[in-house]
């Protein structure tokens, strides 16, 4: 586990040292100026994560905290496209850096050598900076210029890989986050946007165990070399959970186990009026066999029935939902895709410093409470954003800012729980529940 004062060297290293040199290598800073790269950089992410809608006037009384008297218009100026440059290298620093919390204490995680999720998301850009970062356009809606801004972390120890920005364009499976290796013994959870029955099997040779949904798609086969419909192979078995040893694809032949069980009608009912808007938004039908497949959840795994149980892989199916609600953090309260300006070097100022915010609260909230399952992100969220200027006025002081962090980590660990949810059960409740439940 990374310490405080580990803690404390990394954020002076990037936001300070490293905010320098970028300044220099970018020609940002081309002559001495009290408005130095990490001065810069500090004002932007500290007044951003306290404040993501934070006007010129407030980015100009951060600075001012930190020792140097500009003008709003002062920093106004200051957004050139070498400051965006300046900015981006500090982010790619800083997501080159290994923080990791204390284990998470749920068992069923314990069993791998690390738990990944991945997945990416889209932030729409002006079309002026599409020569930078080219969109879909077209019915997809991204625009001429849009970002993919791509994560893996390690449920685990919270280890966050990435964000890495590509263009909009760049299908999942070409991102540089899904191209780096996974350990040996590390459990890799994605979405269908990755199947791959290639990289499938390439995993399965390096020992990384998968779990995935299956893609509507792929061809099935029985052990003894059935080929078989999947709602047939399905609705010839008389349990209610359905465990199977099958191989998947025509040409791979790749083994692994199918888990499926049968949804309620109410949600196979939601998942069919899902299915006909994005055949509409796509202009395509919707073919027979995946409404009769939105009836069931139906996973496939290489990791064997004595290691994960069929409960167990289909509770930690649901822990993919936790890079969404990353996602979702760092847009609802990080804002990291909304800005005040029709400036596109603005634009790009803004979305790598809240960028390179939203992994500064992520390192704080990995010490302050990772190891508690029943974390609450968004109580995590909103006590760092009380600390945050707290934070640039010591950024200076290595001392006082492990003190500053210790009392941010204390803050974090006594008040940022769930509540347990009886209705509709948290992430957090179905992994211990599967924690407890014994293997087969």
């Amino acid at each position: 586990m990374t310490t405080i004062a580990q803690l404390a060297w990394v954020m002076q290293t990037i936001l300070g040292d490293v905010a320098n040199v970028a300044a220099e290598t970018t020609r940002f800073v081309q002559r001495r100026s009290k408005m130095n790269g990490a001065l810069f950089v500090q004002t932007l992410v500290f007044t951003w994560l306290a404040k993501p809608r934070a006007s010129l006037g407030e980015l100009s009384q951060t600075a001012a905290a930190l020792g140097v008297t500009i003008t709003p218009q002062g920093i106004d100026e200051r957004f050139t496209p070498a400051a965006a440059a300046c900015v981006q290298q500090v982010l790619e620093a800083a997501v080159g850096q290994l923080i990791v919390g204390k284990t998470v204490a749920l068992e069923v995680l314990s069993r791998f050598n690390g738990v990944y999720i991945e997945d990416s998301t889209i932030i729409t850009l002006p079309d002026a900076l599409a020569e930078r970062y080219r969109g879909c356009g077209g019915s997809h809606g991204f625009g001429q210029a849009a970002a993919k801004v791509a994560v893996r972390l390690n449920l685990t120890v919270g280890a966050l890989t990435g964000p890495c920005i590509e263009s909009g364009r760049v299908h999942d499976r070409a991102t540089r986050v899904h191209q780096l290796p996974l350990p040996a013994g590390a459990l890799c959870i994605e979405d269908l946007g990755y199947w791959d029955l290639d990289i499938l099997r390439r995993r399965s040779e390096q020992d990384v165990s998968w779990l995935s949904r299956l893609h509507g798609q792929t061809t099935v086969f029985d052990m003894a070399g059935k080929r078989w419909e999947t709602t047939e192979l399905l609705a010839a078995q008389s349990t209610a959970c359905v465990d199977l040893s099958v191989r998947l694809g025509v040409e791979h032949q790749l083994p692994a186990r199918l888990i499926a069980v049968r949804v309620p009608q109410e949600v196979a009912e939601q998942r069919r009026v899902r299915l006909h808007d994005e055949a509409r938004r796509r202009q395509q039908p919707v073919t027979a066999r995946a409404l009769a497949l939105a009836d069931w959840t139906i996973l496939v795994t290489n990791v064997p029935a004595e290691q994960l149980s069929a409960r167990q892989a289909l509770a930690l199916s649901t822990a993919r939902w936790q890079i969404e609600l990353l996602f979702k953090l760092w847009k609802s309260h990080g804002q990291i895709d909304e800005w005040a300006s029709h400036n596109p070097d603005r634009i790009l100022c803004e979305m790598y410093a809240k960028l390179l915010a939203m992994v500064v609260q992520h390192w704080l909230l990995l010490l302050g409470c990772w190891e508690l399952a029943n974390r609450s992100w968004v109580k995590a969220a909103q006590t760092i954003q009380k600390h945050a200027l707290h934070l640039a006025s010591h950024m200076q002081q290595t001392e006082q800012l492990n003190e500053v962090i210790g009392i941010i980590m204390r803050s974090l660990a006594s008040g940022c729980r769930l509540n347990s949810r009886k209705r509709d059960p948290s992430t957090y409740q179905l992994l211990l529940a599967a924690s407890e439940a014994p293997l087969p």
